[in-house]
């Protein structure tokens, strides 16, 4: 779905170039779920909006669903979901779901239709009518998921989606994203400072070092696709929650 190799991106600023990302060698695979997990400023955002054609590598190539990413972009080839929900508070939660599909000219019995589909699928179904500022924040960032989904992609950007959230609220969400994924077999990159919100959801973990980003290590999740908050708790979550933790501390003492 991603092939990356040897990906560099250097900003120009007035006073020095800043290295945002340095040498990235990355395959994801379709249907996979990969978490970029690093500290901050590591170039977890840059490397997703360069996914998404929103910032430009300096060298190395980057094929996004078998083309380049420019042409994913035209394509509609990715959903994203922003940190904040980014909802019209003017519109009703099924309009602002159709949104993207009005500009694509769909017809309207079939925004209608994917509306309905996808609002059930993230669990709000009876909510079209209610306006963004009548749900909480997680209810807002679920109408932004199902407005990613809208459209059909065949994958889906979500750069730390949950962050702002309180804890109960977040593990649900988790849980939500989690039953989505296996439902319809969609690709994924989600960027998390939570090591084990990356494990519970993941397929696969990209481990980041500081500035300049690098990837340190890819770790391969074995826990089986139907896990439930529950698995947190296993010997088999904690042992990758650990790898994990190692790779970061390692990448923190080469800085």
């Amino acid at each position: 779905m991603v092939e990356a190799r040897d990906l560099s991106l250097v900003f120009q600023t007035p006073d020095a170039p800043v290295t945002a990302l340095s040498g990235i060698d990355l395959t994801i695979r379709r249907g996979d779920f990969v978490s970029l997990i690093g500290p901050s400023g590591c170039g977890k955002t840059t490397l997703m909006r360069v996914v998404a054609d929103l910032a430009k590598p300096t060298s190395g190539t980057l094929l996004v669903n078998g083309g380049t990413a420019e042409q994913a972009r035209l394509d509609r080839s990715y959903g994203y979901v922003f940190q904040a929900p980014a909802l019209y508070p003017w519109r009703s939660i099924e309009r602002n779901i159709m949104l993207p599909l009005e500009i694509m000219g769909m017809p309207r019995a079939e925004r209608k239709e994917r509306a309905a589909r996808y609002l059930d699928l993230v669990g709000l179904k009876g909510f079209e009518r209610k306006f963004p500022w009548q749900l909480s924040g997680g209810m807002q960032q679920r109408v932004s998921i199902a407005r990613a989904m809208g459209f059909e992609p065949a994958l889906l950007l979500m750069d730390e989606p949950f962050g702002a959230l309180d804890e109960i609220t977040r593990d649900n969400l988790n849980v939500h994203l989690l039953r989505l994924w296996e439902k319809t077999g969609i690709t994924v990159i989600f960027v998390t400072h939570s090591i084990p919100e990356a494990v519970f959801l993941s397929s696969r973990i990209v481990v980041m070092s500081p500035r300049p980003g690098r990837i340190l290590e890819v770790i391969d999740s074995d826990l089986p696709r139907d896990r439930d908050l529950d698995s947190r708790e296993t010997p088999e979550f904690l042992e990758i929650a650990h790898r994990v933790r190692v790779a970061l501390r390692a990448g923190h003492s080469y800085d």
